[in-house]
Formats: structure tokens, C-alpha cells, sequence
């Protein structure tokens, strides 16, 4: 009954994790650009009470054994990079990623982070730059007198000028061969670890990468319904395993009142 207490608080402690999990799901569920984390969970050691196979004579053995489990325990909080609805916004500076890969953006410092937000605006130097202020990479500098800029689905960046049209860059897209392994950051930014692989950076829809589509952004791929209903269960296994805490105490008490 001691081991049963130890089993249901770790469920419990399991279950306030997944609705931290959720409630940030459904936080996130109007930022551009998100990817929903899932919880996921292992179970604990066993002890083995009675060992599979074991002899019992000679010429028999145990078919099954006896293992008790102590409770269960977080694995990781999995990020799903799966596709979110692009939204129409008549802004010529945001793109939407349809398919696979992230946009670049040199961070203060001068390293490298990497999003799937595609709201951009343009500092008083004409560049590219994200909401928070930081640089797209490759740099692409828009002409003060620029009338238009014109981004195709392969990344072509091209300005309309009063007497002309001119080229201004190339926009490339990296993509991960382990996209859940990257680390967030905040400000709908990732970067790269040991576990999500080294960048592999190709033009929109070139070697798997996904293509552009000017004017949209990309919503979160939150589904309120799906994170309701996880919630739902979240709350039913937090009650499940309190009832689990009152009944071993309950058969505590029992046992310890047999003296009187």
C-alpha cells in the first residue's frame, strides 16, 4: 500500500506536466507560426518479485512472473512540425512556408536561428527583418524608392522601382533531418542542437524544401478541439490517480486499527 501511494503521485505529477503542456498549446493557439508540444511519458523500474522461467522442479518453470511497477515519469516535450493553415493578410512582406524548412534570422550575437513566422516588415535601412527586429538571411534590402517587392514560390525576391524591376536576393529555407530535436527559444524561434542535425539549406522548393506563398502567414497547427479533449483526459487520470492515494491511505488506516 506505500508502493501504491509512490505509484499514483508519480501519475499525478505526470498529469500536472501534460496540462502545463496544453495550457501552452492553447496559449499559443493564435501565434503565427507555432508547433504544438505533446508530453511524452515512460513508465518506471519494476521490481521483480517473482522471475519469469524460473525452475520450480525438474522439469517445470514458472510461465509468467511477478513485476510491480513504481509509477511512471516525463520522457520529453515532443514539438509537432506539422502544417498550419496559411491565413491572408495583404501584406507584401509576409510569407507562408508551404511544406517543409525555416526561415533564417541572424540574432544580435551573429549566430543563426531558425522560424516558421513569416510576418516581416522593413527597417528604415530597407532590410527584411522580423517583428522582434532581427535580419532575414540571407540580407535582403529593399530600395527606398521601391514601389513593389514580388517574392515567388522559389524564393526570387524582386523589386518594382519607378523606372525598372530589379532582382534583390535569394530567400532560402533550412531544414533539419530531426526537426523535434531543435530548442526554442522564445519569439517563435528555434536553433540548432546536437540531437535536430546540422542545417541543410536549399532554395523553396528545391531537395524536399518547402515553397513560398507571398501575402499569407502561417497559423499555429493547435487544434483547440484535440487539446480540449486531452485536457479532459489530463484532468480524469489527475482525479484517477488521487482516488488511487485515498484508497491505499483508506486501507492504511484499516490495517493500522487492527490492534484496537
Amino acid at each position: 500500500m506505500i508502493r501504491a501511494l509512490w505509484t499514483a503521485g508519480t501519475g499525478m505529477a505526470a498529469q500536472q506536466t501534460n496540462l502545463d503542456v496544453i495550457s501552452n498549446n492553447l496559449s499559443n493557439v493564435n501565434t503565427t507560426g507555432f508547433k504544438k508540444s505533446r508530453a511524452d511519458f515512460a513508465d518506471l523500474m519494476y521490481q521483480n518479485m517473482r522471475q519469469a522461467g524460473a525452475s520450480t522442479g525438474a522439469d517445470s518453470e514458472l510461465p509468467s512472473g511477478i513485476q510491480m511497477g513504481h509509477g511512471t515519469r516525463l520522457v520529453s516535450t515532443q514539438k509537432i512540425y506539422t502544417q498550419g493553415s496559411p491565413q491572408s493578410t495583404g501584406n507584401e512582406y509576409d510569407l507562408a512556408i508551404q511544406g517543409d524548412g525555416f526561415f533564417q534570422i541572424t540574432l544580435s550575437d551573429g549566430t543563426l536561428a531558425y522560424t516558421r513566422n513569416g510576418s516581416f516588415e522593413r527597417d528604415d535601412q530597407g532590410r527584411i527583418i522580423t517583428s522582434e527586429g532581427y535580419p532575414l538571411e540571407p540580407a535582403i534590402t529593399v530600395p527606398a524608392d521601391a514601389t513593389a517587392i514580388t517574392v515567388s514560390s522559389e524564393g526570387i525576391v524582386t523589386a518594382t522601382r519607378p523606372t525598372t524591376t530589379e532582382e534583390l536576393g535569394q530567400i532560402t529555407l533550412a531544414r533539419f533531418v530531426n526537426p523535434a530535436g531543435l530548442e526554442s527559444m522564445g519569439g517563435n524561434l528555434v536553433k540548432e542542437t546536437v540531437a535536430s542535425g546540422a542545417p541543410i539549406v536549399n532554395n523553396p522548393g528545391e531537395e524536399g524544401a518547402g515553397k513560398l506563398i507571398q501575402q499569407y502567414v502561417e497559423m499555429s497547427n493547435v487544434q483547440v478541439v484535440e487539446e480540449m479533449v486531452n485536457m479532459i483526459v489530463a484532468q480524469r487520470a489527475y482525479e484517477i490517480n488521487s482516488k488511487a492515494i485515498t484508497t491505499a491511505d483508506s486501507m492504511l488506516e484499516t490495517a493500522a486499527g487492527l490492534k484496537r
